[in-house]
């Protein structure tokens, strides 16, 4: 239920994403992807059958994945590589992408948790990885395509 739950979590984060002002790209993106997440959720609380059934569950596909992979792609084509760690902020469309990127790692987590107790559809754990990686270049397209991320200082604040 933690896991699913989280999934849940993430679909809300993406919509309050959604209020804010996007690129109409990255919208119909997380639009696709909110629905993706209620396939998510049908799978992880389904578990694996010990053998096949005349209705197969609803499972993450491989091509769900490859969509993400996709859309990952086309984006860190548009931005200059990283030379510094970033912090989430920038503007506020950012921010939220990165939260989004943060609840999608701790669902990832409960996930795995979940995968020690039940057999698991390992494309729901593959997607998630690559969701949070979409949604930090989301993040870095809705800073001016990374020309507004906040980079971080090490050691700045040390006296």
């Amino acid at each position: 239920v933690a896991a699913y739950g989280t999934v849940d979590e993430l679909n809300s984060v993406l919509g309050l994403a959604l209020s804010e002002e996007l690129p109409d790209e990255i919208a119909k993106i997380l639009i696709q992807i909110q629905n993706d997440l209620f396939d998510l959720g049908a799978d992880l609380c389904v578990p694996e059958p010990e053998e096949p059934t005349e209705a197969p569950a609803l499972r993450i596909s491989e091509s769900q994945v490859a969509q993400l992979e996709q859309w990952i792609d086309g984006f860190v084509e548009r931005l200059k590589p990283l030379e510094s760690f970033i912090l989430p902020g920038g503007t506020r469309s950012a921010a939220v992408l990165h939260h989004a990127r943060t609840v999608s790692r701790r669902t990832e987590i409960e996930v795995l948790h979940l995968a020690e107790f039940e057999d698991l559809n390992h494309k729901a754990l593959k997607y998630l990885n690559r969701l949070s990686d979409l949604l930090f270049v989301m993040g870095r397209i809705c800073n001016d395509s990374g020309a507004g991320d906040v980079l971080w200082v090490p050691g700045q604040n040390r006296k």
